[in-house]
């Protein structure tokens, strides 16, 4: 068992961002990671997240699950048939307690990482073959990080967190970064062209062949994906801000794991549990938003009455419910 000791202090946040604190925060502490919900609809419970420092880690790559901890103990694991990959997700975390007497209402400690579609094997009885196209990155990966820093996105406060397996306490040298007025920025340029795994004719007839799925009745649903690769040079951390500025969402995330990063956006939570229960919350059919309250009104009067659109939300609603049970 690994007891963490948590100190943590409540600042004032009303002249920086979710962004400003990560780049600030980045270049001190690499393998930073960013959480943020940039929803402009942002209420009292709406909070965004820098954590860094990791101080732990559970990864599955290339069939060994690698389990590295505070103490420097590292275990690994060779996958096999027997081999049950959830438990040990699950008896890592447990490895772990925090003496935090005060309750919060956000997050301010646990495991923060991703889980890839192709480790749907390791929960379900599915084999999924490797393709010669991999991109190579564990298709699992969780961290505990020291410090988290709590933004609101509501009051303008923020709160800094660290959970520290030793006596350090580096709340003030956190502190002290974020008063800076200065953060490096580096620039973002695209090298070539960008190249694709499928020409459009290659992806046309995929689509195809997944009407005949659907038709046949072997599927419900479908969703086709096309990989897009393009060189660059200087911080991917710029194509992240432009993202979020293009569609911001409840759910940014931007993860740093040294040798690759991940980022996306989303309107939706895959799944949460809390308290014992486990909610889905599906989305099925999506109009424009035009930023006019009135103009948004009608679409979604349009979208309630768009017979395709129904029928989409409530197959959907139908998996999530079979998701559940």
């Amino acid at each position: 068992m690994y007891q963490l000791k948590t100190h943590y202090k409540k600042i004032i946040a009303d002249t920086i961002t979710p962004v400003s604190i990560y780049l600030k925060v980045r270049d001190q502490y690499p393998n930073s990671i960013l959480l943020e919900n940039s929803d402009y609809r942002a209420t009292d419970n709406s909070f965004s997240y820098v954590c860094s420092n990791p101080i732990a880690s559970i990864k599955v790559a290339d069939e060994v699950v690698t389990q590295k901890f505070p103490d420097g103990t590292v275990v690994q694991t060779t996958i096999d048939k027997q081999t049950n990959v959830p438990e040990i997700f699950d008896l890592f975390s447990r490895k772990f307690s925090v003496d935090l007497e005060e309750k919060f209402k956000f997050i301010s400690n646990g495991i923060f990482g991703y889980t890839a579609y192709d480790a749907v094997r390791y929960f379900e009885d599915i084999e999924i073959s490797k393709k010669d196209s991999s991109l190579g990155i564990p298709d699992m990966y969780y961290a505990v990080y020291q410090n988290i820093i709590a933004i609101s996105n509501f009051e303008n406060v923020a709160y800094i967190f660290s959970n520290s397996y030793d006596e350090s306490n580096n709340i003030e040298a956190i502190h002290q970064l974020l008063k800076a007025k200065n953060y490096a920025t580096f620039d973002f340029l695209t090298d070539g062209e960008i190249i694709s795994n499928l020409s459009d004719d290659q992806y046309k007839e995929q689509v195809k062949l997944a009407k005949k799925h659907c038709a046949r009745g072997d599927v419900f649903q479908l969703v086709l994906s096309k990989k897009f690769s393009q060189n660059f040079k200087g911080d991917e951390f710029n194509v992240y801000r432009a993202l979020r500025t293009i569609n911001p969402s409840p759910y940014l995330f931007f993860f740093d794991f040294g040798d690759f990063k991940i980022f996306g956006s989303s309107p939706e939570a895959q799944l949460v549990v809390k308290d014992g229960q486990a909610e889905i919350h599906p989305i099925a059919g999506t109009f424009k938003r035009s930023g006019d309250d009135l103009k948004d009104a009608e679409l979604a009067r349009q979208l309630a009455a768009d017979e395709k659109e129904n029928a989409e939300h409530v197959m959907l609603v139908d998996l999530a419910r079979n998701d559940l049970s």
